[in-house]
């Protein structure tokens, strides 16, 4: 994996979700339940994963390696958490994100070269590119996005409801799959199953491009578990420490790879990779999915 091409602008996280290919950092219902529910809130939506033990990781994922890992079994979310659900969330509480307190949104639009984003003081979840590119009126069933890992856990808090660990996130992705993708190890299926990034670079739109960022959620083929948009979308946080987590600061994890990832660059829609980034650092294509304790439901 290539280590991530750094800019100034981005200097502050070791790796910029669905932006970097990274080397220990990002460079960038029921069991079967295919859902049509937009949002886990209202009315369900959650698939059951059973205790056991689940095989994870590669043998050649330094970060991941091959390794077999047990549950008690637990809740996730068969859709990434929308803008709505996120807009319940504000108006109960009243609460400001990372990216409006602290005016540190790092955000894309087509022309930037790879690897490269930019400071927008005044995007935030409303505004996920900022104000000049547009708010989310019409997008109220897309995930929501420019959102930093704490202001997740404040979601979670809210809801009553949990990040999965970063071993739940990929039991889940897999759904009984071995391989590197949960239909297999061929790359050239994955319009079928996610929103990504078709072009050869960043510096234009690709004609095929059926969303320039995020899709709405459930636009694409679920996995064997009925989940929805595990890669692509948004990079989905994660709770979890890596052996190579900094011990004297917290870092944050999010997997799944996102609008902005490409077969060219940062592939991390996959069921292997995993990133890294800083708790109160907010991009356009970080997002959540939810999780529960079994005895919650």
């Amino acid at each position: 994996m290539r280590q991530m091409k750094r800019s100034s602008l981005a200097v502050q996280v070791h790796f910029m979700l669905g932006v970097i290919k990274v080397y220990g950092l990002f460079c960038c219902g029921l069991l079967g339940f295919a859902g049509k529910m937009y949002g886990q809130q209202a009315g369900g939506g959650f698939v059951k994963i059973p205790a056991g033990a689940y095989t994870i990781g590669g043998a050649t994922q330094q970060l991941n390696p091959l390794r077999k890992v047990r549950t008690i079994g637990f809740y996730i979310a068969t859709m990434e958490t929308t803008n709505t659900e996120f807009e319940h969330f504000v108006k109960a509480t009243g609460y400001v994100t990372d990216a409006e307190r602290l005016k540190n949104a790092m955000v894309f639009e087509p022309g930037l070269e790879e690897f490269r984003w930019m400071s927008d003081s005044t995007a935030y979840w409303r505004y996920p590119n900022g104000k000049s590119r547009g708010g989310i009126e019409q997008k109220m069933n897309h995930p929501v996005t420019t959102i930093s890992y704490a202001d997740a856990l404040a979601y979670c808090q809210w809801s009553k409801l949990r990040l999965p660990t970063l071993e739940e996130w990929e039991i889940a992705s897999r759904a009984g799959s071995r391989s590197r993708y949960f239909w297999g190890d061929d790359v050239e299926q994955v319009s079928r199953y996610a929103n990504i990034w078709k072009g050869r670079d960043h510096l234009t739109i690709d004609s095929s491009e059926d969303y320039v960022y995020t899709s709405p959620v459930g636009s694409f083929k679920p996995n064997a578990y009925g989940l929805y948009d595990v890669y692509g979308n948004v990079f989905e946080f994660c709770e979890g420490k890596l052996k190579t987590d900094p011990k004297n600061r917290k870092v944050a994890h999010a997997r799944g790879g996102s609008w902005w990832c490409s077969k060219n660059a940062c592939g991390f829609f996959n069921s292997l990779d995993i990133g890294r980034i800083a708790p109160h650092a907010s991009f356009s294509n970080q997002g959540l999915r939810v999780a529960k304790d079994l005895k919650s439901l």
